[in-house]
């Protein structure tokens, strides 16, 4: 089967690691060990493999180790869809990170097309009860693994809809200043709104067609009273039309940015808000794991998953159960928890980290 996954990891001054280096097979990583010793920084600098600010989505400046403060480095070499990269990331004295990828300089989005990463932390438990911009973050970093270019049309997106904002605040009323800026707003915005829609289209049709023990989520995107446009020009001429009660607001009020991802437990008809702590992070598992089935097809391999604290909320069943489907998946998952204990079910099936303030090791057998 082809895989994708890491062979080898070093990182340097990040976080709390002054060095860490790891040779590491394709099976899933079980990482342990005492709170506080630095798991989820092993996975935060994984997650900087690909676009964005990781999984905690810090500036480069906050990650780097202190009291030095020279800056960090990820290295790292991907196994994926049969070819060999060596990725280098990096950042000197609090500057934006840099890309290496086979050591030539690249771009953030180059580390989307060659790899895929998904991740689930427990500050995403919350995601269903709080509010809209976490599930559009969240859908975002879904559709970027299926789209590499979604990050460039958010981004389009976001600096004109700033352009414009500016210009709302500063009760600009002349319609010669908006003319552009609300024509590259249609136009990423549909972009947008077409990935989303392709997104949960395929996390739809990946969670229909597989038996799991996690429950199926019906998921919406859920536009407002307005509904976005169809077309950029409609799209324009709403942006146009709209701008007087956005000049008395002093911010744009229609577009995707104010778009907002429904689930309902399909099984009970409930909306995942209203579910119970235990269903709400079993909707996000099943969620993730559709996403890498999907993945699986469409890019031709499964992706880095990084689990942080993935057992809480779950009892001893699901969570071998868990750990069957990353298996059979054939993705490389990085997990952590606080004990070996919590891994029992996945045996031989992975290779085990044992992390303490010192250092971080690899393990044939776990002590339990």
């Amino acid at each position: 089967m082809t895989t994708l996954r890491l062979s080898e990891l070093t990182i340097s001054h990040f976080r709390s690691h002054k060095r860490v280096a790891l040779e590491i097979d394709a099976r899933p990583v079980a990482i342990y060990g005492a709170n506080g010793v630095g798991k989820t920084n092993l996975i935060e600098a994984i997650s900087l493999l690909s676009p964005g600010r990781g999984l905690r989505r810090s500036s480069a400046e906050d990650i780097t180790r202190r009291p030095e403060a020279v800056g960090w480095k990820v290295r790292a070499v991907l196994h994926s869809l049969n070819q060999l990269h060596e990725i280098e990331t990096w950042s000197e004295g609090g500057s934006a990170r840099q890309v290496k990828v086979d050591s030539k300089a690249s771009t953030q989005v180059a580390l989307g097309r060659i790899g895929r990463l998904l991740w689930l932390i427990p500050a995403m438990d919350r995601l269903w009860i709080e509010g809209a911009e976490g599930r559009r973050r969240f859908l975002d970093r879904a559709t970027l693994s299926f789209e590499p270019t979604h990050a460039e049309a958010v981004l389009t997106y976001d600096k004109a809809m700033r352009e414009r904002n500016r210009l709302l605040k500063d009760q600009v009323r002349d319609g010669h200043w908006y003319v552009a800026i609300e024509a590259q707003m249609a136009e990423a915005g549909l972009r947008i709104t077409q990935n989303r829609a392709f997104a949960i289209s395929e996390l739809m049709a990946a969670q229909a067609s597989a038996r799991t023990a996690f429950p199926t989520a019906v998921l919406q995107l859920l536009e407002g009273d307005e509904g976005l446009p169809a077309s950029v020009d409609d799209h324009r001429t709403a942006l146009s039309e709209n701008r007087q009660r956005d000049l008395y607001a002093g911010r744009t009020l229609i577009g995707p940015h104010r778009t907002d991802l429904g689930a309902t437990y399909a099984a009970k008809d409930i909306p995942a808000k209203d579910c119970s702590t235990g269903e709400q992070k079993a909707l996000l598992i099943s969620l993730i794991l559709a996403n890498g089935r999907a993945l699986a097809q469409s890019f031709g391999a499964p992706p880095l998953l990084l689990l942080d604290e993935v057992a809480a909320h779950l009892d001893a069943d699901r969570r071998a159960a868990l750990y069957d489907e990353i298996t059979a998946l054939g993705a490389q998952a990085w997990m952590t928890g606080t004990g070996p204990e919590l891994f029992d079910t996945l045996g031989d099936r992975a290779q085990y980290l044992d992390v303490s303030e010192d250092c971080a090791a690899l393990v044939s057998t776990p002590t339990l």
